[in-house]
């Protein structure tokens, strides 16, 4: 849809539309000078900064995930903190802790809040499911207030705040798996694979060059916000608010005796924040095109990173050999045929 057929958006919208678009291929392109191939994990991250959501990433060693995260703080002109997250991590660690400070000229002794790695735009937390729950449950509050409370006191953090989660899948040896209440916090869990033959050649050959390249910042604090505001604004139809929540839906087992997928194979399916998500991550696609209305294709696009992470497998999916992505695939063919 043209953006002149759209009479009930103000010109200031419209051009925040086209600056998102623009925007989007200009953080593309600075990503893409330190990081080869991965377009749909980029596209991925992209989605959620639009959106105001945070993401958890999953791959290998190697893959550059820390890289990719800083890059994109660089471009963005934000804060960046990396915690690494290690089994005697405590929460304080994260968020800050009082220490006692004397006032010289009184002698007077007072607590002073002392701020965290928490408290920065951009936050890497990296292997977060090597640390114990006690410590995972740390960024709970964060993650959705955006504030900390600690000492009973409440801190607002400083917006844009962006939660990037790092896992290994492959070694889960002295691993604490993430409770399902922090699964959902997070809006896209993007799986990050090997490059192909090719990539890993470009790899290889700007890695071991003496080439250095220079990341400028694109956006701004502020812009981003402004941004991201204009997500929200942007319509949904009513029928598109349907059609999510009917997909959100249809990953929850009836119990009422009928054989859909999700009967089947799954436990618990995804919740509310799934519907709402769905329809924000349609609204960041449009944005990043510049385009002011949504689309079912928009939905079907993030719905398997959003969904995802957020489905309890039975037994009997485990026993055919069924997996998470397998269901989702069958659950989308299905709601190909609602519209």
């Amino acid at each position: 849809m043209n953006l002149s057929t759209i009479t009930s958006a103000n010109n200031q919208d419209l051009k925040l539309l086209e600056r998102a678009a623009t925007v989007s291929e200009a953080l593309k392109t600075s990503i893409g000078q330190q990081i080869v191939g991965q377009h749909k994990v980029v596209d991925g991250l992209l989605t959620a900064l639009l959106a105001n959501g945070h993401v958890l990433l999953v791959g290998v060693p190697g893959l550059a995930k820390t890289l990719l995260v800083s890059t994109l703080a660089k471009s963005l002109d934000l804060d960046f903190s990396r915690i690494q997250f290690t089994p005697d991590l405590m929460p304080t660690d994260i968020t800050g802790t009082e220490v006692i400070e004397e006032n010289k000229a009184t002698g007077e002794r007072i607590f002073r809040f002392v701020e965290g790695p928490i408290f920065s735009n951009i936050i890497l937390a990296d292997e977060i499911n090597r640390t114990p729950p006690k410590t995972q449950a740390a960024l709970l509050q964060a993650m959705q207030e955006r504030e900390i409370t600690a000492a009973g006191n409440t801190y607002p953090l400083t917006l844009p705040f962006f939660v990037l989660a790092t896992q290994n899948p492959i070694e889960q040896e002295g691993t604490y798996p993430l409770p399902e209440a922090q699964l959902d916090r997070f809006m896209l869990q993007l799986q990050i694979g090997y490059p192909s033959r090719k990539e890993e050649e470009e790899i290889v050959s700007r890695t071991t060059g003496s080439k250095e390249y220079k990341i400028d910042p694109i956006l701004s604090p502020a812009e981003l916000i402004e941004l991201q505001q204009l997500v929200r604004r942007i319509p949904a139809a009513p029928s598109l608010v349907s059609f999510a929540v009917r997909l959100a839906t249809s990953t929850r087992p009836s119990f009422n005796g009928e054989k859909s997928v999700a009967d089947r194979y799954i436990n618990w399916g995804a919740g509310p924040r799934a519907s709402q998500y769905l329809v924000l991550g349609a609204k960041a696609r449009a944005a990043s095109r510049g385009e002011p209305i949504p689309s079912y294709k928009d939905i079907v696009a993030v719905a398997p990173a959003i969904l995802g992470h957020r489905l309890v497998l039975n037994f009997e999916a485990e026993a055919d050999g069924r997996t998470t992505d397998d269901i989702i695939t069958e659950i989308l063919e299905e709601a190909s045929k609602w519209t």
